[in-house]
């Protein structure tokens, strides 16, 4: 029997350790030929030395298991660089199927406190980072389709974040970010699914280097798979990227420790409309006053109750 990838081939960004080396080691074993990308800096900030490294060491692991895949370290932040990436997918595998957007960086602060450089940074790596590559892969897709004169396979994974959900106070930027990436996964999925081609985001949970403070209280069981081990939120990255998905374009799903929920687009909680041609401020103090006394003072939105989830 054919493993469901068999034939694919997959790019998967920021893959050298974490959540993106699980998302690339479980579309190898499903029969992707993977090229693993990783800047290798050794701080979650982005800093450091970039090595090739923890690039080749889950490449190397991957053909060690009787895997396809090469080793690629480059800044996906940086448009060239992205552009090297895909063009080497498609010239040692013969095109590109798969791509998976997971490389990111850390600069957390409150926003009275953040830099401009805080800022740009971490913006750069998650919303260009993931711009970039998808720009190189829907051209790809699309020049295919047109040769072809119909549909291709094309599959994205954008990687977005609760922070975005639900907020999250010290990680101004990062919130951005990943709420940036949700509307360009839409955009993306509109735009490319004319030529056969589906775009979808993750909010992944999982224990990290990147997310290591935030569970730093919750110790790993003794016996067993660590809920919040990044190989939970892999399977899901691996059916995304199958056949079998499809039918799932533009969505957004929460995934962790045995559990995937789907998000519904926001809708509207409440409607008023004026008495006379337009509001006065009179009116709209009576009726949105009146609407939010209801609820807690200083209550943002209510995603993570709404999905059955408590912020880490």
């Amino acid at each position: 029997m054919s493993l469901p990838l068999e034939g694919l081939s997959a790019v998967v960004t920021g893959a050298g350790r974490g959540l993106g080396r699980a998302e690339a080691l479980e579309l190898a074993r499903l029969g992707a030929a993977v090229v693993v990308n990783d800047y290798g800096q050794p701080g979650r900030d982005g800093s450091g030395q970039a090595s090739a490294g923890p690039a080749e060491q889950v490449a190397a692991e991957i053909r060690d298991a009787g895997g396809k895949a090469l080793s690629h370290t480059g800044d996906v932040a940086d448009f060239r660089q992205a552009g090297e990436l895909v063009r080497l997918a498609i010239t040692e595998f013969g095109k590109l199927d798969i791509l998976v957007n997971n490389a990111g960086i850390l600069r957390d602060r409150m926003v009275f406190s953040m830099t401009e450089e805080e800022w740009d940074s971490v913006i750069r790596v998650h919303l260009k980072g993931h711009f970039n590559t998808t720009h190189f892969a829907a051209a790809h897709w699309r020049e295919r389709s047109k040769a072809a004169g119909g549909r291709v396979y094309g599959r994205i994974v954008n990687t977005s974040s609760e922070a975005f959900l639900a907020g999250s106070a010290g990680q101004p930027n990062y919130a951005a970010a990943k709420g940036g990436i949700v509307g360009l996964t839409t955009s993306t999925a509109l735009a490319l699914a004319k030529y056969g081609v589906t775009a979808n985001a993750i909010c992944p949970r999982a224990r990290t280097r990147m997310t290591e403070d935030v569970f730093a209280g919750l110790e790993q069981p003794e016996d067993g798979l660590d809920p919040l081990a990044p190989e939970h939120v892999a399977p899901l990255v691996g059916y995304l990227a199958s056949p079998a998905a499809a039918r799932v374009n533009g969505q957004l799903l929460v995934v962790h420790g045995g559990m995937v929920a789907v998000v519904e687009r926001p809708r509207v909680a409440a409607k008023f409309d004026s008495k006379q041609e337009t509001f006065t401020y009179d009116e709209l103090d009576t009726l949105l006053t009146a609407h939010y006394a209801e609820r807690p003072a200083g209550e943002t939105f209510a995603a993570a109750e709404v999905l059955g989830l408590k912020r880490a």
